[in-house]
């Protein structure tokens, strides 16, 4: 089932999959993709949850409201969908921003989220950090989407997984181009003011952190140190993938988070 979310003012695009009356869980997607890059996940979380997608402001077909944006935007957008759509509680899996956007859920709603799946996701902004969404920025009004698709395909993947898999790895290419420069500019500036490390050790309910050993942008010990500094907190790590491990490496991915998100019933 699809359809357009109006929060206010603005309006998201959902996507619901599996049994009504399953638990459910959301998904939420990383910068410069939408809601199809869980696509690999939906058979098998499908039989076990009523699983949400949606794709998140600025991106996909949802709307491009003005920027920049803030976490408490993004993390707020996901409590507007569950109020919207009757969610009382769920569980909670992002990919990158997606998956920050889940530990803003954590520290400030842990009434609403049941358990969270933050993976390949960072929980802070140092210098460095800013100064690539900078670069970025720089090269999509230079170039518009177009500007950053070579660079965003060698860190979401492996070079041996795009040469693997030329059909997928141009799908891909195709979705990252069908944003709006706005939304993706807007969305890095809230990359570029995450600031939920020094909270982690609120976080209350169950949580996981799931990497991949090859990627750059949240490396695996900097996810390690996330779960160090999360009370309970796990990682695994996803062998022979990089940034985007859910479509690296779908099988392994697929059964690290499923473990962690069916325990409990």
């Amino acid at each position: 089932m699809t359809g357009r979310v109006d929060l206010g003012n603005h309006s998201l695009q959902t996507y619901i999959d599996g049994p009504k009356g399953a638990p459910w869980l959301i998904l939420s997607n990383s910068l410069g993709a939408s809601a199809e890059m869980w696509d690999p996940q939906i058979p098998e979380l499908g039989k076990h949850f009523q699983v949400l997608r949606y794709d998140t402001r600025g991106h996909g077909k949802s709307d491009v409201p003005p920027g920049p944006y803030t976490f408490d935007q993004l993390v707020g957008d996901v409590i507007g969908l569950m109020d919207k759509l009757g969610i009382e509680t769920a569980r909670f899996m992002g990919l990158s921003k997606g998956g920050m956007t889940g530990l803003g859920l954590a520290i400030t709603y842990p009434e609403r989220i049941e358990r969270v799946v933050c993976a390949d996701g960072r929980s802070d902004a140092p210098p460095p950090f800013r100064a690539m969404w900078d670069d970025r920025i720089g090269k999509v009004e230079e170039n518009g989407m177009a500007g950053i698709v070579e660079g965003t395909m060698a860190t979401w993947f492996t070079p041996d997984w795009i040469e693997a898999n030329p059909q997928a790895a141009g799908q891909i290419q195709r979705m990252i181009l069908s944003h709006e420069p706005e939304g993706y500019i807007s969305n890095c500036r809230a990359l570029q003011g995450l600031d939920y490390y020094r909270h982690l050790h609120k976080i209350t309910i169950p949580t996981l952190y799931v990497g991949g050993s090859h990627d750059k942008g949240a490396a695996p010990d900097v996810m390690r140190a996330m779960a160090d500094a999360t009370p309970g907190g796990r990682y695994v790590e996803i062998p022979d993938a990089a940034h985007v491990a859910n479509i690296n490496a779908p099988q392994a991915f697929n059964r690290a988070v499923l473990d962690f998100l069916t325990e409990g019933g």
